[in-house]
C-alpha cells in the first residue's frame, strides 16, 4: 500500500499517527476486507480500536448493506439475547410484540461487536452457532432463521486468562480470532504523542474560542514518556482540561505535570522492564504493590507526625478537621509568611473550572487533577 493510499485511509476515518505498527493495522485491515474472514480486534482500552471494524466494512463487498456496532458490555444479560437475535411475542413478560435482532437487521452487512468477552455463556452459544452455520433462533421460537453476516469483534480483555477462567469458551475464541489485528498502546507509539495532542488542542480551542496551544521541548518529551494508561481517551481529557483551565497557553513541562497522574512518569520506569523481560505483563500486580507502597509512606509520615506532637506537645491538625485555634494558640503558633500568599494561578484555574462545570465540584476537582475535598478546602481558603 502506498504512502497516498494509507494517508486517504487515515483522513477518511479520522485516524492520526504515523507509527509502523499504526501503519500496518491498516494494511492489514484493508487486505482481510475483502474476504469474509471474522477479525478479532484486541488493544487495552481506549486505543482506537472502534476505527477499524468500519474500515474492513467500508473496503469489503459489503460496503452498501447495514453496518451497527453493538457494545455487548453496556446491554444487561437478561436482554443481550433479544437484543442480537430477536424474540416472537410473548417470549417473556414484556415481550408485546416481535422484535428483529441485529442479526437479522444486519442481513448481508457487517455487525461489529464491542466488549465481546463481556457476552454471558449462554449468549456465547448462541454466537458460536450463528458464526459456524449462519443460523438462529429468535427467544420462544423454534423456527430456524438464516443470516449473512460479517462478524468483527473486538476486546480488551485478555482472552487466554478468560478462558483459563472459564469465562469465555475457548472454540468461539478462536472462530472469532481467524485474523487478530492489535491495535498497540499509545505509549508504543510515542511518536504519535505530539501529533494527536496538537490534533485534540485545536480542536478544543477553536470549540472553546480560546488561543493556540503550544508544548516546550521539555513538555513535548514528558508527553511522549508518560505512561498513559488511559491511552488515546486519556490523552484527549488531558488536552480538553489544559485548554479551557490555563490562561497560559505556552505550555511548560511544570504545567503539564500538574494535569498528569502523580504515579504517570514513575510507571514508565516500573512498569515496562517486567514484561520485557519475562514475556509477562505485570503491570497489575506492581500497580499494587506501588499503591501500598505509597500508602505506607503516608502512614509512616502521620507515625512521625504523632511522635512529634507527643514530644513537643504542639497540635497536629489534619486535612479532615475543621478544628478551630484557641486565641493562645494563634498567639504562641508561629505561622509563616509564605502560608498566607494566595497562588493567583490555582485560585484561577479552579475559578475557571467551577464556572465550566456549572458550579459542580467533583466534575470542577476532576478538571484541575484535585481530590474532591482538597478543592473544598481551597475553595473555602480562596473565599470562592
Amino acid at each position: 500500500m502506498t504512502q497516498q493510499e494509507l494517508l486517504a485511509i487515515k483522513q477518511r476515518f479520522g485516524i492520526i499517527g504515523q507509527s509502523p505498527l499504526l501503519n500496518r493495522n491498516i494494511e492489514v485491515a484493508v487486505q482481510v476486507a475483502r474476504t469474509d474472514l471474522s477479525v478479532l480486534i484486541t488493544g487495552e482500552s481506549g486505543v482506537g480500536k472502534e476505527h477499524f471494524p468500519k474500515i474492513i466494512h467500508a473496503y469489503s463487498a459489503r460496503k452498501h448493506g447495514p453496518y451497527f456496532a453493538v457494545n455487548c458490555g453496556a446491554i444487561p444479560e437478561g436482554t443481550i439475547d433479544s437484543e442480537l437475535f430477536g424474540h416472537e411475542k410473548g417470549a417473556f413478560t414484556d415481550a408485546k410484540n416481535e422484535h428483529k435482532g441485529y442479526f437479522e437487521i444486519a442481513d448481508g452487512g457487517t455487525l461489529f461487536l464491542d466488549e465481546v468477552g463481556e457476552l454471558p455463556l449462554q449468549t456465547q452459544v448462541r454466537l458460536l452457532r450463528v458464526l459456524e452455520t449462519g443460523e438462529y433462533l429468535r427467544m420462544g421460537s423454534s423456527q430456524v432463521r438464516k443470516t449473512n453476516v460479517r462478524v468483527v469483534a473486538a476486546t480488551n480483555l485478555n482472552m487466554r486468562q478468560a478462558i483459563d477462567e472459564g469465562s469465555f469458551r475457548e472454540d468461539l475464541y478462536y472462530r472469532l480470532n481467524t485474523v487478530e489485528i492489535r491495535v498497540p498502546a499509545l505509549r508504543e507509539r510515542k511518536e504519535d504523542i505530539p501529533l494527536l495532542f496538537r490534533k485534540f488542542a485545536v480542536d478544543f480551542c477553536n470549540r472553546y474560542q480560546m488561543p493556540p496551544l503550544s508544548l516546550s521541548e521539555e513538555a513535548t518529551m514528558l508527553l511522549q514518556n508518560s505512561y498513559w494508561r488511559g491511552n488515546i481517551r486519556q490523552l484527549k481529557n488531558l488536552a480538553e482540561q489544559i485548554a479551557v483551565i490555563e490562561m497560559d497557553h505556552q505550555i511548560s513541562a511544570d504545567t503539564l505535570r500538574r494535569y498528569l497522574p502523580q504515579e504517570e512518569n514513575r510507571q514508565e520506569i516500573v512498569l515496562r522492564n517486567p514484561s520485557q523481560q519475562s514475556g509477562k505483563d505485570y503491570s497489575h500486580e506492581i500497580g499494587i504493590l506501588y499503591n501500598m507502597v505509597m500508602q505506607n509512606k503516608k502512614d509512616l509520615e502521620e507515625l512521625k507526625d504523632l511522635l512529634s506532637h507527643r514530644e513537643t506537645g504542639i497540635p497536629v491538625y489534619r486535612e479532615t478537621e475543621e478544628v478551630q485555634p484557641t486565641r493562645e494558640e494563634e498567639e504562641i503558633v508561629p505561622v509563616e509568611e509564605d502560608s498566607l500568599r494566595i497562588d493567583d494561578g490555582e485560585k484561577e484555574r479552579i475559578k475557571r473550572a467551577l464556572e465550566l462545570s456549572g458550579g459542580n465540584r467533583k466534575v470542577a476537582a476532576e478538571k484541575v487533577g484535585l481530590s474532591e475535598r482538597t478543592l473544598y478546602r481551597k475553595i473555602k481558603e480562596y473565599g470562592l
